[in-house]
């Protein structure tokens, strides 16, 4: 009788056989990877910031800048002297048709400002960072006071702010696609974005030249890409015609009428050095300057998602840069494209695979975010809470303060309100108070200005109008010194009151309301 064959030393059975098969077909055991604690940092300061916006959405007012957009809602237009339409259709949208209350503007503004971080954490991501450097990513942009304080107010940074990162994270997202359907739908979409950029902020055009310059290179060229421009040039296109019909009166008004004042270089220059300290913290600011060293070390071996964000963030900057430096009426904020892609930027290089390098410390990384987080934390306290005036020195000058803006302008506006009766013009001296009284009163209510040099309300009344009404309520006030009198020399005062606003226990602002009419001198031929 035959015996059975023994297996062979070190041979599998088939019963073993089998089990490793089926082994091999079960799925490996993943390991979960643990959410770092910087997302749960995110979380709760984002879910604190807005709890304390919508605190203040029922405590204070416009500011004056953010009064004349919401202006732009009873004017519906194309573009104004200082910006596109697209923050007026915002405005009228949340007035319904109407001037916006500023507790309802707060409101929204408080919800997209809650979500500009978690957009920079998420491009950073798509860019290739870790999940920890996405998280930091999102904690600058939570805590740089140039965005948790300017976001507060409805402005075109608002609207600009969300539009720029998504095409930062569109473009990234197509340019790692490389040749695919969906890099080319992602370029159609970029253009898109780059068009609705445009509508928020003259600056988001600068999107546009981003995307020429990266597709200048035969090596990164993609026919979709440049469809994706047309298609935005294609959405601008009725804002450029307004403005050619018009005779650009905003290029005019930006780069001629409003250049008045402090000699060119010397407001651009501390607009550049100590206005961006202070709104983006010292720290901060260090860290953008060892960001774009790295960035030159790396420029030989460079891949293409690098190039285009170093298209992305250098280009703006320069330009952005050079117009602060050379305006007589720069601002520190006009940067702020310019920041939102230096921290994308600087994520990207330090969560590249390829010659990897230590940017900076995590501990100057946290540094950065705490004096950030308390330099937000005291502008907050500072406008929030009265109690703080206690502590200003003696050499306080209330009209230089601009949290006073926030303050005493409901009672101004009543006090106007019942001063004037049917068929009166309200004037002010300067668009900032005409701003605060259009936004306020009913619409029946005529409001003309006075503005030294040409502003949105000579279109909306002009002067030769209201220069010639039979009642004017003139209304000024302590950062003002032109009288009524010399404004209206046809005219006789008959009436005068003042409206005078208190924080923590200090005058802070006065108000003036004159009533003048005209005189039978001037009405003599």
């Amino acid at each position: 009788m035959a015996r059975p064959l023994s297996p062979k030393p070190g041979a599998r059975t088939t019963s073993e056989v089998a089990k490793a098969r089926e082994k091999k077909a079960l799925p490996e055991p993943t390991e979960k990877v643990p959410i770092p604690r910087e997302w749960t940092l995110l979380v709760l300061l984002s879910v604190t910031l807005f709890v304390v916006r919508t605190y203040a959405a029922k405590v204070v007012g416009f500011g004056d800048s953010e009064a004349l957009y919401a202006c732009y809602a009873l004017h519906p237009a194309a573009a104004y002297l200082d910006h596109p339409g697209l923050v007026g259709d915002v405005a009228r949208a949340l007035g319904q048709g109407a001037a916006p209350r500023p507790e309802t503007v707060h409101v929204f503004t408080s919800v997209v400002g809650a979500l500009v971080p978690g957009l920079a954490a998420a491009t950073a991501r798509i860019s290739g960072t870790s999940l920890r450097t996405a998280a930091a990513v999102g904690l600058v942009t939570l805590t740089a006071p140039m965005l948790a304080v300017g976001l507060f107010a409805l402005t075109p940074d608002l609207l600009l702010a969300p539009l720029w990162l998504l095409a930062l994270a569109v473009g990234v997202f197509a340019v790692r696609e490389g040749k695919s359907t969906a890099a080319d739908v992602a370029w159609l979409f970029f253009g898109v974005v780059a068009g609705l950029a445009t509508w928020a902020k003259a600056s988001g055009s600068l999107l546009f030249l981003v995307a020429i310059v990266f597709h200048a290179r035969k090596a990164t060229r993609r026919p979709y890409g440049l469809f994706g421009i047309l298609a935005g040039l294609v959405l601008v296109a009725p804002l450029v015609l307004f403005e050619a019909r018009s005779g650009f009166p905003m290029l005019r008004h930006r780069l001629v009428e409003t250049q008045t004042g402090l000699p060119p270089l010397v407001k651009g220059i501390g607009s550049l050095t100590v206005g961006q300290l202070l709104y983006v913290s010292p720290v901060f600011a260090w860290l953008a300057a060892l960001g774009l060293r790295e960035a030159y070390r790396r420029r030989a071996d460079a891949d293409p998602t690098t190039r285009f964000l170093a298209i992305a963030t250098l280009g703006p900057s320069v330009l952005l840069a050079a117009f602060t430096l050379f305006s007589r009426q720069a601002e520190p904020h006009w940067m702020g494209p310019a920041w939102l892609g230096v921290t994308i930027f600087i994520a990207h290089l330090v969560g590249h695979e390829h010659g990897r390098r230590n940017v900076a410390s995590p501990r100057l990384v946290s540094a950065g975010i705490s004096i950030a987080a308390l330099l937000s934390v005291g502008v907050h306290a500072w406008v929030l809470s009265p109690r703080f005036l206690r502590f200003a020195p003696a050499s306080y000058e209330p009209r230089y303060d601009i949290a006073n803006e926030l303050y005493g302008w409901p009672r101004a506006i009543e006090a106007v309100r019942e001063t004037a009766a049917p068929g009166d013009i309200v004037v002010g001296p300067h668009w900032i108070v005409c701003a605060q009284l259009h936004a306020g009163l009913p619409r029946d209510i005529r409001v003309g200005c006075n503005t030294p040099i040409r502003d949105d309300f000579d279109a909306w009344l002009p002067r030769s109008t209201w220069k010639k009404a039979p009642r004017v309520i003139y209304v000024t006030d302590t950062r003002f010194e032109t009288l009524a009198d010399s404004v209206l020399p046809g005219y006789a005062r008959v009436e005068e009151h003042r409206v005078v606003v208190y924080r923590g226990g200090r005058p802070v602002r006065s108000f003036s309301i004159s009533t003048m009419e005209r005189s039978a001198r001037a009405e003599a031929p």
